[in-house]
């Protein structure tokens, strides 16, 4: 069994708002993640009224400041709640309980480059919108991997 999804600081995007939403959305599919068979079609429902609300708030956002990447981020709403859906209908007809889990490892999967990449371009749209400048970001407990690279700060004359 996969582990069940935690949050961490690395999610952290700097707009309050979209990051306690953020932080609802992982309690969601940490609830699939551990629920029984018997719990899952209530988890996968509270997963989608979750995701409804969430992208809801993330559109009016988008097209209240004029994002650039409106459509492009929209339709991997579109794409995450049709499959929520799809596999609701999956379990209504009695289908193995495994997809429902399989939806959870492929959010688990999806959150991290969709936050990182969509959803920080939003929140730095908004603050420049909004601010003139990006959202400062104080992040605890990342874990860093060997990917990424180290910036050495040299003096200037």
């Amino acid at each position: 069994m996969a582990a069940t999804m935690q949050w961490n600081d690395g999610f952290l995007l700097g707009l309050p708002a979209m990051d306690d939403t953020h932080r609802e959305f992982v309690q969601c599919v940490a609830g699939i993640q551990s629920a029984s068979d018997a719990q899952l079609p209530d988890r996968l429902e509270d997963f989608a009224r979750h995701a409804v609300a969430h992208f809801g708030q993330e559109q009016q956002w988008m097209e209240g400041s004029d994002f650039p990447a409106t459509q492009c981020h929209a339709d991997e709403h579109s794409a995450v709640l049709a499959s929520v859906r799809d596999v609701q209908a999956l379990l209504a007809q009695g289908v193995n309980p495994q997809v429902a889990r399989d939806l959870a490892q492929a959010l688990v999967d999806w959150f991290p480059g969709h936050a990182d990449y969509m959803d920080a371009s939003l929140s730095q749209w908004m603050s420049k919108r909004s601010h003139g400048g990006a959202p400062v970001v104080l992040r605890r407990n990342v874990v860093r991997n060997a990917c990424d690279v180290s910036l050495e700060l040299k003096e200037t004359p």
